[in-house]
């Protein structure tokens, strides 16, 4: 994990390096991108609304943000660095059989968080004419999950053990791309970014999507 955020601080001064120094070349050397990020989350449990009376989904929404730096080496191909979280709050209620022939509850909140530090290659026509930008990107890198277990409650006879806080740490990588419309040489707006998100972690692939949209500096 140190050496991805090291490559993405890399990449990120080297854009800053870039930008200052984009006066007369035919294109522009650097870009930063600030947004909005929309992650539906493949949680895996398809049909576990069903067996215990909750409305967990095939997929959950994650709201958050996206934030990536770009080093052009050339007019059409550039190093890339992105960094995004996704954040979810929710509330469940299961109804579980106890001991007794009798049926109990067991309910709790969660608060969730999907980060992703990812590196790669972005290809778009980086000149200073042109309005419409259509880029694309193959990003690798890894993603941390992380939840937060919070006012869990079990009736009698209820099992509430192993219900705990934890984060998981794997790779990830995002396949995809989006439009941007350029304003001036300065500024172009991000009208959808859209990728492939799949996670990697304790054996087990998520297949993520992610959408956003932004500024681009």
């Amino acid at each position: 994990m140190n050496k991805i955020v090291t490559a993405i601080s890399l990449v990120m001064y080297f854009v800053a390096v870039g930008i200052a120094q984009d006066a007369d070349d035919g294109y522009k050397k650097g870009e930063f991108f600030v947004g909005y990020s929309n992650q539906q989350v493949d949680t895996g449990l398809g049909d576990i609304s069903n067996d215990f009376g909750s409305d967990i989904g095939k997929r959950e929404s994650f709201h958050g943000f996206d934030v990536s730096g770009v080093y052009n080496v050339s007019r059409y191909i550039g190093l890339k660095a992105d960094v995004s979280g996704g954040y979810n709050n929710r509330s469940f209620i299961f109804y579980v059989p106890t001991p007794g022939g009798g049926t109990g509850n067991l309910s709790f909140q969660t608060k969730n968080a999907l980060y992703n530090f990812l590196g790669g290659i972005q290809l778009k026509d980086n000149s200073k004419s042109g309005r419409l930008k259509p880029f694309a990107h193959a990003l690798i890198g890894a993603a941390q999950a992380r939840t937060k277990v919070r006012e869990l409650g079990c009736s009698a006879g209820v099992d509430c053990t192993g219900f705990e806080s934890g984060s998981e740490t794997g790779f990830a990588g995002a396949f995809g791309g989006g439009v941007d419309v350029r304003l001036n040489n300065r500024i172009q707006i991000r009208l959808i970014q859209a990728d492939y998100n799949p996670v990697w972690s304790d054996g087990f692939r998520q297949d993520n999507i992610r959408f956003g949209f932004g500024l681009v500096f």
